[in-house]
């Protein structure tokens, strides 16, 4: 939790400050009521004491309740506003903390638990700020001052009151120790609450398909009764404190008056009524010490499940970046170059690598596609070229400087990556196509030839409104091969250095995926363009073709020459082509 308060900055400490004080006179008058509770009372016992007298007391009190109101509305104010600016603080810094973590980063952890922390476990971090430090700051000055008013009053009196807070404390701290690691477990259960209904949300068309309606019910349940289940002890353990409070609260007034009467009706008739005045005034003394207690209480109900929350979000922010921005700006005398030198890879904790002793290079103009079986490292090699991880052995160079050395966002300034999985973002055809910001405007004519390249122009022409139409998030709207052509002409529309297609052709016909080839070639005639395919016709007319097994390369050089030199590859065509096709498309 005090990491998440480092987080505090001035704006925070001048509104805790502000608070301080208005809670400070909000305690001081509240504290003054039972004074003139104790004037009015010895007024009203006293022989020759005039209405007036005690009209005045009367009126001081009702001042004093009206002050401390305005004051409490005050602080409600400012803690409301701390709360929700520093939570929207600390939303930003998680959010910016995963868009810097790399790729193996991320999994340490899942999806779900990502959103998790950026909603609900700032939610609890926004309630204890809200609620807590009112309460936090409130209870120990209405405690520390409610009891030097009544140290020396009565030695019995005092002992009874010590009793009640030790008995209090003592309730506390056991429902503290019993629930706080339940709480963990309450933030787990909602992460796999999460994890199962986004699953659900996007299978489920699968989930239909298959009658599977049930089973995913079951998931869900079982999860939800676990999730409810834990809740239920959570809220009946601390639901133990309430009556016990009352029953200590209401114990001690009672005990209080008793032990009052039995001193009233001892003393001497002249100290009766100074007693009767320091009964009614220790008794509203010790409900005051006994409500900051419980104020303290309320802040513990909420603190565990904070404290867990904080511990989640710290995890985050703590992360360490491997990947560390370098201090070139891009700027070079070489463009679209891309270079391999001895890479190899493996995953963080991997024993195997995933790619071993890779080289090539690739100048400006030419093409350069992968291939290989399923897990051959086809994806992984072209993720090291825009650093979503880091060679573990060797150098990568863009524009023969080593991608380690370059400003992250000058190294994406020069690629334009269409990803494996076609991504479209909520808004329209042309904000899709626009996306991101490469240091170029693009306009309108740019975003309308991206998409005529990319072969998307008929059916977006169709659409109710054209360039402008929305497209849901995940694009779900559109089939899979117009996903895959508008994530093509988002790469497109940046006029990148460098191009990365990774299997990026996969959901288009042949007759499309051929037409798209062709025009991609006159347009990119000045770019590199790395490609990742299963097809041998989407790569057999690139310059160089690497083929990959077992993260191995088994062959390299042009499609005529692979077909000769290279069994694997040849054996990859044949399963595509038959013999005649490939010789007439030699």
């Amino acid at each position: 939790m005090l990491k998440i308060i480092k987080n505090f900055g001035k704006r925070e400490w001048f509104l805790i400050i502000i608070s301080f004080i208005f809670i400070f006179l909000q305690v001081w008058l509240e504290l003054k009521m039972p004074d003139y509770m104790a004037e009015i009372t010895t007024l009203v016992q006293t022989e020759g004491s005039k209405m007036e007298d005690i009209i005045i007391n009367g009126i001081y009190m009702i001042l004093c309740a009206f002050g401390s109101l305005v004051f409490a509305i005050i602080v409600s104010y400012f803690m409301a506003k701390l709360s929700a600016g520093f939570s929207r603080k600390i939303r930003k810094k998680i959010f910016d903390k995963v868009e810097s973590l790399s790729l193996n980063e991320i999994k340490l952890f899942s999806t779900n638990s990502l959103i998790t922390r950026t909603t609900n476990d700032v939610t609890q971090i926004e309630m204890l700020i809200g609620m807590g430090f009112h309460l936090l700051i409130k209870a120990p000055i209405t405690a520390i001052w409610a009891v030097t008013k009544i140290l020396n009053k009565n030695l019995v009196w005092s002992s009874l009151t010590a009793v009640a807070v030790v008995i209090l404390l003592s309730v506390i701290g056991a429902l503290i120790i019993i629930v706080m690691p339940k709480f963990k477990i309450v933030q787990k259960l909602t992460d796999k609450l999460n994890g199962v209904t986004r699953e659900n949300l996007t299978g489920i068309r699968v989930v239909r398909a298959f009658n599977a309606e049930a089973y995913q019910e079951d998931k869900f349940n079982d999860v939800n009764t676990k999730l409810t289940n834990q809740q239920l002890f959570n809220q009946k353990t601390f639901a133990i404190f309430s009556p016990i409070m009352y029953l200590v609260m209401h114990c001690l007034t009672l005990g209080i008056y008793f032990i009052g009467a039995s001193l009233i009706d001892n003393a001497l008739m002249s100290d009766k009524i100074a007693l009767f005045g320091d009964m009614v005034v220790f008794s509203s003394y010790a409900m005051q010490v006994i409500m900051s207690f419980l104020m303290l209480a309320m802040i513990f109900m909420i603190l565990p499940r904070a404290q867990v929350s904080a511990s989640r979000i710290n995890e985050v922010l703590d992360t360490k970046v491997i990947l560390e921005d370098g201090n070139f700006d891009g700027n070079t005398s070489e463009v679209g170059t891309v270079e391999f030198r001895n890479v190899s890879f493996k995953y963080p904790d991997a024993e195997e690598y995933v790619l071993e002793n890779i080289s090539f290079k690739a100048k400006k103009g030419d093409t350069v596609a992968f291939i290989g079986s399923t897990g051959s490292g086809k994806s992984t090699l072209i993720n090291l070229v825009p650093r979503f991880y880091d060679a573990t052995e060797g150098e990568v160079f863009v524009d023969n400087i080593n991608v380690k050395n370059y400003k992250l966002e000058s190294l994406y300034n020069k690629l334009g990556y269409v990803s494996q999985k076609a991504v479209i973002f909520s808004g329209s055809v042309s904000e899709n196509v626009a996306f991101g910001n490469n240091g170029k405007k693009i306009t309108k004519e740019n975003i309308k030839k991206a998409i005529e390249v990319a072969q998307a122009k008929e059916f977006v022409e169709k659409m109710d409104k054209k360039y402008d139409t929305h497209l849901a998030q995940g694009g779900t709207n559109v089939s899979g091969g117009q996903k895959q052509r508008i994530s093509i002409a988002r790469a497109i529309a940046r006029d990148p250095e460098i191009y990365i297609f990774d299997d990026s052709f996969s959901a288009l016909d042949y007759k499309t995926d051929a037409t798209l080839r062709k025009e991609l070639k006159k347009h990119t005639k000045d770019a590199t363009v790395l490609i990742v395919a299963q097809r041998i016709g989407t790569i057999m007319n690139a310059d160089l073709i690497l083929v990959l097994d077992s993260g191995k390369c088994v062959g390299k050089g042009t499609h005529k020459q692979l077909l000769k030199s290279c069994p694997i590859y040849k054996q990859i065509a044949l399963s595509q082509l038959s013999e005649e096709e490939l010789n007439n498309e030699n």
